[in-house]
């Protein structure tokens, strides 16, 4: 029962934080500013937003491509075709269940190329280590160009004796953790240490691998194609073009912790855009419209591709 009710959990709190923001935003406007947001999408050019689509499939094959050594690594392989159908199923399945793209993926190589569900999901995971120090590099990157930017926008959202508190909780809590990580001797932690063990493993595996640089390539081509999809974009708007890139590379970065922390940043990746938007003197309603045009399109991609895949996965591997 408890699992149930957690896993329903996991699936409507974000999508309720998403109506839940979107109502809130909407309320602010008048009906002159929604007629405004409208005609923002009728003005929208359009061309860059399919040039984005292009640049995230390219991501896609990149993907699917870089993670073919990771299981030549493990010793199984698995064809580009599968490989990028998979991506694309997982992509689709993380938009109804958080992380649940990540099982789909390992799901659909035991299925069709008798991979074991271990072996594939530890070679996720070992991705998803490597995702996540890029994204953290990237954010490193953003607050060192944009500093003032980025503490304008905390500011303006929390007090200065906020922020302080936060930061005192947070390091408290770091050291807290830190002592009860090394000298508690609970199941629970011992477990941790296991896992964090095998993850560290995972993340070695990649530079002992005999393909480690054209690994490294593809993961450089990933988060490449991921700026420069959302780079593209802000040329659909004349409000949004004149973007530096320090400006692009802090509002993909908040778009995409939209993203990672609910349902695929229903709701969320508009209004955090637009917010922070507004401190590169782009107006709200122009923001909330390039939010939503960026969003709305990468989730169309997202549906079509993953259900093409779904119908093409069994066909392809029957006439292979």
């Amino acid at each position: 029962m408890k699992k149930k009710l957690s896993k329903w959990l996991t699936i409507l709190l974000p999508l309720v934080l998403g109506v839940v923001l979107i109502v809130y935003s909407y309320q602010k406007f008048t009906p002159s500013q929604i007629a405004e947001i409208r005609q923002y999408f009728n003005d929208a050019n359009y061309f860059f937003i399919g040039l984005s689509l292009v640049i995230s499939v390219l991501g896609s094959a990149s993907r699917a491509y870089r993670w073919k050594y990771s299981l030549e690594y493990m010793g199984y392989k698995s064809s580009f075709a599968n490989n990028f159908m998979a991506v694309s199923i997982g992509y689709l399945m993380n938009m109804t269940i958080p992380r649940s793209g990540e099982f789909s993926r390992a799901l659909v190589l035991k299925k069709y190329n008798n991979i074991p569900f271990d072996k594939g999901f530890g070679t996720i995971v070992a991705e998803r280590i490597i995702d996540s120090v890029i994204l953290l590099l990237l954010t490193a990157v953003a607050l060192i160009l944009q500093f003032d930017v980025v503490k304008a926008f905390v500011l303006d959202k929390i007090s200065v004796e906020k922020a302080l508190w936060v930061i005192c909780i947070g390091i408290g809590s770091l050291l807290i953790f830190v002592l009860i990580y090394f000298y508690s001797r609970s199941k629970f932690i011992l477990n941790l240490k296991n896992k964090i063990s095998g993850l560290k493993e995972g993340l070695l595996s990649i530079f002992r691998m005999k393909q480690k640089w054209p690994f490294i390539f593809h993961t450089i081509a990933i988060w490449g194609s991921f700026v420069l999809m959302f780079y593209v974009t802000i040329f659909a708007l004349p409000e949004t073009s004149g973007m530096t890139f320090g400006a692009v590379l802090t509002s993909f970065i908040v778009g995409s912790i939209a993203i990672a922390v609910t349902s695929s940043g229903f709701g969320t990746y508009p209004v955090l855009v637009a917010n922070i938007l507004l401190f590169y003197h782009v107006d709200e309603a122009a923001g909330i419209a390039f939010g939503w045009i960026v969003w709305s399109s990468q989730i169309i991609l997202v549906i079509i591709s993953g259900v093409i895949s779904f119908l093409l996965l069994p066909v392809f591997n029957r006439i292979k």
